[in-house]
């Protein structure tokens, strides 16, 4: 039910409407559960009326204008009909009804003197004591507390916690080989907590998860597990790749889907070949045994021009693997989007190898070396992997748009299929964030590390 405007009362009028529909304080009022003090607290008892009248469907504007009355003659400032402010006037009626009710106002409540045969005024009550706040010391554990009692009080308003982040598994299972799924990632989390969530959802072992960015142009950056989440995934979509399992001893590698492939004993290049770039043989790496992770990009083009094709691959392959050895194992993993057969006479080399953030002048893999896996960069980039996941290396394949088209077409990115989870995770971030008053004050009272400075030794 509205209330009468006596002339420019809005700001009044406003702040009875909210203490009446304070329920506790509204049920305080109107059914009279409050004891005053003495023969006064006229405001608290004209206050008391006008809610009753609300509720019960009685008021009058008779009501509010007996109310402005009571204000204006315990109130100078509040006399008259000019405008005022409506918080300013809440917190001085709140003070005017602990004093109507016996309670120590704020203004009041320090260096007060113990009247004589009354009440000791210096005393907490219960409502001052929920004002108390408390420090410990974290060194010496001392503990300080103060009672700070207050009207009024400014809550922080929690924000949200999560952010939505797509991130594209790449899986060894053929029934879910490449699938994009919608995380809630924490705002302040790192990549551990990130690799820990890809694991479930991927069902593998978090040891086993790669996480990079793979950009439109094919670059590639490994995420370690001590990096902040922050804008992960923001400037280029986010992979996470299960390394295929390790080859038992003993077993023979597969053969190859070429057709007529290169048998490994007699390699051919063909006769094109491509301007020579450094050789492991200038500074051949001894120990050629053993097993590395491959994480490669396909692209074509160059210069601005260039454009990743097809998904993202990632090979275990053998170090002392020889240059055509390496690019039929890259052909087999693109067989499926071939146009036709790849014939080994005449193939000649296909692209060019480029280590993913190398240096010159060993940037480039060359096709003349017959260990290329064996060069010391790739030690240096194996090094230079990060922590978190299974160490491996970033190769660029570099295609040139003539035999990209000739062997693949127009074709362009992958396809992904994208999980439910990616529409849910993006609806609920959409979503404008709600919270409740109580979540307001959990966040108020929590406890906080305040800083300062020590003491020097010695000193007080």
């Amino acid at each position: 039910q509205g209330l009468r405007n006596h002339g420019n009362t809005c700001f009044m009028n406003a702040v009875v409407q909210c203490l009446s529909n304070t329920a506790p304080l509204a049920e305080f009022l109107a059914l009279g559960r409050y004891r005053a003090r003495g023969a006064g607290a006229e405001v608290t008892h004209r206050l008391a009326a006008l809610v009753r009248a609300l509720w019960t469907r009685d008021y009058t504007p008779q009501l509010s204008a007996e109310f402005k009355n009571i204000v204006s003659k315990h109130s100078s400032q509040f006399r008259g009909n000019a405008q005022h402010d409506a918080l300013e006037f809440l917190l001085w009626l709140l003070d005017r009804m602990h004093e109507d009710l016996g309670a120590t106002s704020p203004a009041q409540q320090t260096c007060v003197p113990e009247e004589v045969g009354g009440p000791r005024w210096g005393v907490r009550t219960p409502w001052l004591r929920a004002g108390m706040s408390s420090l410990t010391c974290p060194h010496c554990l001392k503990q300080s507390n103060t009672f700070d009692p207050f009207l009024c009080i400014s809550l922080p308003i929690p924000l949200r916690q999560t952010r939505a982040l797509n991130v594209t598994l790449v899986l060894q299972c053929e029934r879910r080989r490449f699938v994009r799924v919608g995380l809630a990632v924490p705002l302040r989390g790192t990549v551990a907590e990130l690799r820990e969530m890809v694991a479930r959802e991927g069902r593998i072992p978090p040891e086993q998860v790669i996480l990079a960015e793979v950009s439109a142009r094919g670059s590639l950056r490994s995420l370690g597990d001590a990096e902040e989440l922050g804008a992960a995934g923001a400037g280029a979509p986010l992979y996470a790749f299960q390394p295929p399992p390790a080859r038992r001893a003993g077993t023979a590698p597969r053969p190859s889907p070429l057709a007529g492939g290169w048998p490994p004993a007699q390699p051919r290049l063909g006769q094109r070949l491509l301007p020579a770039a450094a050789r492991s043989s200038d500074c051949l790496h001894r120990g050629a045994g053993g097993r590395i992770l491959l994480l490669l990009c396909n692209t074509a083009g160059a210069g601005p021009q260039r454009a990743r094709f097809g998904p993202p691959l990632v090979l275990r392959e053998e170090r002392g693997i020889s240059w055509e050895q390496l690019q039929q194992s890259i052909l087999a993993q693109l067989r499926a989007l071939l146009r036709g057969e790849v014939r080994a006479q005449g193939a000649g080399v296909l692209f060019r190898i480029r280590l993913a953030g190398g240096s010159a002048p060993c940037a480039y893999l060359s096709p003349q070396d017959p260990r290329p896996l064996c060069h010391p960069a790739v030690d240096r980039a194996l090094q230079l992997s990060g922590a978190g996941g299974p160490p491996h290396v970033k190769l660029m394949v570099e295609w040139d748009v003539s035999t990209k088209e000739r062997l693949f077409g127009d074709i362009q990115e992958e396809v992904v299929q994208d999980a439910e989870s990616v529409r849910l995770q993006q609806q609920a971030h959409r979503q404008q964030h709600s919270c409740t008053l109580d979540e307001c004050f959990q966040l108020y009272t929590k406890e906080e590390q305040v800083w300062g400075t020590l003491p020097a030794p010695g000193r007080a």
